[in-house]
């Protein structure tokens, strides 16, 4: 690690690994640095990108695809179950990753470009002048480093600690924050090909239950509930471990992971001065699904574009980096999120009747592509009373 790179990137997750590798390939100096001792680990997400989205950053890997999805299922909350088939299978369906190998892969591949990495390494200030960001200090192995940055991007994950050092807000409501568990299970009867969502509010409240399958009778089986209905008792692990001990009996559990993942609306604004924020630090998850491998690779690529634009025209500025903020927001993937948003937000305040009634109204759904719209829009399309209920929202998505 040097005290002098372009491009600072702060977290080594898909966000960061992308916008490094962007960096050198526009002609920049590079550096990730990742606190935790090894890229990838430990793992913490249910692992699932479309295949289309994956192909537009990486040619997929058997070391790094665990299983390819061909169908989808909904579980209601009085069981029912509503089957989603794709017409077209090809790049509409999906991929559930083995992200101790993708991470790495996505690393290997910026170091290879020119990136340096840093592992061990944590972020413990910004380096401020007159209300710029310039760099970091780096703590590793017990020494304190100054690196300075043309542009450093934050993307260290949900409530980013580097961008509120810089002076943001990064602050999740409680009740915006999914809290999540999530066990690697084998020796389990499932549909290797087919990805199980399961809802309802003795289940998950304000949330939902996922299957993921990761080969022949192993998957991430998980839970995410909404923060404010987490207590002692009712925790997410209590809702997952009864689920578990009823579908699963006779499964083990290899591994478990747990943490937070935001499903709220974006920062005000992913900019300052010397500064973007990129990825889960930036609350780009998709806050219906909580998927957010490709938001943050899209977004640390397009932070590593304006960064090198802005360095080679000398301006650094909040100014000129809301090129990056206005970009994102614009696009198909911030579309989605803020629609995404308001159809949470909708569903969340419903009862399981509500739910039962909107499953149970389409027995099989036989889509053209596996994309939320999609499914959104042909719920709407044998439910059309719920553009009453959903208002405007319902026009723009139809």
């Amino acid at each position: 690690m040097k005290n002098k790179y372009d491009v600072l990137v702060i977290g080594g997750g898909p966000a960061g690994a992308i916008a490094a590798k962007t960096a050198v390939e526009k002609g920049l100096s590079a550096c990730i640095v990742e606190k935790r001792p090894a890229i990838g680990a430990p793992v913490r997400c249910a692992e699932g990108i479309g295949k289309e989205a994956l192909h537009e950053f990486i040619e997929p890997n058997p070391r790094w695809i665990s299983a390819e999805m061909t169908g989808a299922a909904i579980v209601a909350p009085d069981g029912f179950l509503m089957k989603l088939e794709s017409k077209f299978a090809g790049n509409k369906v999906g991929y559930i990753l083995d992200r101790k190998f993708f991470d790495r892969e996505l690393v290997w591949r910026a170091a290879e470009a020119g990136a340096d990495v840093a592992v061990k390494s944590r972020a413990s200030a910004p380096i401020m002048e007159n209300g710029c960001v310039k760099g970091a200090k780096i703590e590793s192995c017990g020494q304190i480093t100054k690196v300075s940055a043309g542009v450093v991007i934050a993307a260290d994950g949900v409530e980013s600690k580097f961008s509120r050092w810089c002076g943001i807000d990064t602050t999740v409501p409680v009740r915006e924050i999914m809290s999540s568990v999530q066990y690697l299970m084998a020796d389990i009867d499932i549909d290797a090909h087919t990805t199980v969502f399961y809802l309802g509010n003795e289940i998950a409240p304000e949330g939902y239950l996922w299957i993921f399958p990761k080969g022949e009778r192993c998957a991430n089986v998980g839970i995410g509930i909404s923060g404010k209905k987490s207590g002692e008792g009712h925790r997410a692990k209590d809702y997952l471990d009864r689920f578990v001990k009823k579908t699963f009996p006779q499964g083990k559990a290899i591994e478990c992971i747990a943490g937070g993942v935001s499903v709220c609306q974006p920062l005000d604004c992913t900019v300052a001065d010397g500064l973007i924020i990129a990825g889960d630090a930036a609350r780009v998850v998709d806050p219906l699904t909580g998927g957010g491998i490709y938001n943050g690779m899209y977004t640390g690529r397009l932070a590593a574009e304006v960064a090198s634009e802005c360095i080679e025209k000398c301006d650094v500025s909040k100014t000129a980096l809301m090129k990056y903020d206005k970009t994102w927001r614009a696009s198909k993937m911030g579309k989605a999120i803020e629609r995404n948003y308001h159809i949470k937000e909708y569903l969340i305040r419903q009862p399981d009747t509500k739910l039962n009634e909107i499953i149970h109204s389409v027995s099989k759904l036989n889509l053209s592509d596996f994309t939320t719209l999609s499914l959104i829009k042909e719920i709407i399309r044998v439910n059309p009373k719920l553009m009453l209920e959903l208002g405007t929202l319902a026009a723009s998505i139809r």
